[in-house]
């Protein structure tokens, strides 16, 4: 599919704002969401889905249900379980499935504006991150394609063990207010110049951004993700935020 691109107005305002913000920082930090703001699908169930179908983790019976029934109830236990599900397997083993995963689910839809801009923030040094509520091994192969490394990502994990995963909860569950409690305990205290989300699990991320903050969407009318989308956009309207949809 073909995404629109970015307005003029939207590149002027980045690159205006980034370059008084490189005049008054001297480590500027972005932050974007994962699944739906950088591209136009999901890696962390895509990555479920592919544990599922190679049958490579123990589930229960009909797990995708289990998970969707777990994520209705309670989102950020559901989210962690997706993590905790791979004890006892080896973290090299795991990132490389969710390396497979990417490649057997290529082309990935990345939303090219985004592509784009990530390069402008690299080119100008600045610090950027995902922060994802899916888990972090998933989406650090997709974190390839966008030119950043598995330190960029920011997502739900557990502890490892002698390169072991153990199903213990690693850091915060970066899920709504705690994306940016994540980011802020990595970057120091330093709040993002600039913000990207797709949905309302990303509204305070982006009201954490101190300069911009970037609403963008894609879900068609019967997607799941449109209401959502949808509301965020308004908040965007509502805050005078950017922002942008790609269809």
């Amino acid at each position: 599919m073909k995404y629109k691109d970015y307005s003029s107005d939207i590149w002027s305002s980045i690159n205006s704002t980034l370059d008084q913000v490189l005049k008054e920082q001297s480590h500027p930090v972005a932050a974007f969401d994962a699944d739906g703001t950088l591209w136009d699908i999901d890696l962390g169930e895509n990555f479920f889905h592919y544990q599922i179908d190679n049958k490579l983790v123990a589930l229960p019976p009909e797990p995708w249900e289990h998970y969707q029934a777990m994520k209705a109830d309670n989102p950020q236990k559901a989210y962690l379980w997706l993590a905790q599900i791979c004890k006892g397997k080896s973290l090299d083993e795991v990132q490389a499935w969710a390396k497979q995963a990417v490649a057997q689910s290529a082309p990935i839809p990345v939303f090219t504006e985004q592509k784009k801009l990530i390069d402008l923030f690299l080119s100008r040094g600045i610090e950027i991150y995902i922060i994802t509520a899916s888990v972090k091994w998933a989406v650090e192969a997709g974190a390839s394609l966008m030119g950043l490394k598995h330190d960029n990502v920011i997502g739900i994990e557990t502890a490892i063990n002698n390169g072991i995963i153990t199903d213990l909860q690693k850091g915060l569950i970066t899920y709504r207010q705690g994306k940016v409690e994540a980011l802020l305990k990595r970057t120091g205290g330093r709040l993002p110049f600039f913000a990207s989300g797709n949905t309302m699990g990303d509204y305070q991320l982006l009201q954490a951004s101190t300069h911009l903050s970037l609403a963008v969407s894609a879900a068609s009318r019967d997607d799941r993700l449109f209401k959502t989308e949808a509301e965020l956009a308004t908040e965007a309207e509502n805050n005078g935020w950017l922002s942008h949809r790609f269809i």
